[in-house]
C-alpha cells in the first residue's frame, strides 16, 4: 500500500480556505436563490438554458450540472410547474428531449442575477486584487477541467 503524500503548508492553507468558502460562503449565496423560490442547482439550470436559446438535450444539461438524471428530472419538474422551462421532443430524434428556457424563465434569471452577482462579488472578489482574481480563475479552471466528466451522453 502506497504511503499518503501529505499536504504542504500552502496546500493546507488553500484547502482550509476552500472549506470556509464551502461551509460559509456557499450557504450565504443560497439565500439569494431561496428569496426567489429556487435552489442553486435550479438557478444553474436556468442559466445554462439561458445561454443556449436553441435548447439543450436533457442528458447534456444533466452532465453540464453534474446531476443525475433523476435529480435533473425532479428539478426540471419543479421548473416546468413554474412555467420557466419547457421540454419538447427533438425535431431530429423524437426519442431525445430538449429543454428550453421560457420568457418567464429569462425574466426570473434577470431578477436573480443582479443579487447573485452582488453576493459573489461581496463574498469573493471584493477581497482580492486583480492579479489574485486572474490567478484564482486560472487555478480553478485547471481544477474544474480535471473534475469534469468527459463521457458525453
Amino acid at each position: 500500500m502506497a504511503e499518503s503524500k501529505w499536504l504542504d503548508d500552502t496546500e493546507q492553507q488553500a484547502w482550509r480556505s476552500l472549506l470556509v468558502l464551502t461551509y460559509i460562503g456557499l450557504p450565504e449565496l443560497e439565500r439569494t436563490f431561496r428569496a426567489h423560490g429556487l435552489v442553486q442547482v435550479e438557478y444553474g439550470l436556468l442559466v445554462q438554458l439561458s445561454e443556449h436559446p436553441e435548447g439543450l438535450r436533457l442528458c447534456d444539461l444533466a452532465e453540464s450540472m453534474n446531476v443525475s438524471q433523476s435529480r435533473l428530472s425532479h428539478r426540471m419538474n419543479k421548473l416546468l410547474d413554474r412555467g420557466v422551462v419547457e421540454v419538447r421532443p427533438s425535431p431530429e430524434d423524437g426519442r431525445v428531449s430538449i429543454a428550453y428556457i421560457t420568457r418567464k424563465g429569462i425574466e426570473l434569471v434577470e431578477q436573480v442575477a443582479p443579487g447573485h452577482a452582488s453576493d459573489v462579488r461581496r463574498l469573493i472578489f471584493d477581497h482580492l486584487k486583480p492579479a489574485q482574481v486572474a490567478a484564482l480563475a486560472d487555478a480553478l479552471a485547471a481544477v474544474a477541467a480535471g473534475l469534469r466528466p468527459g463521457g458525453g451522453c
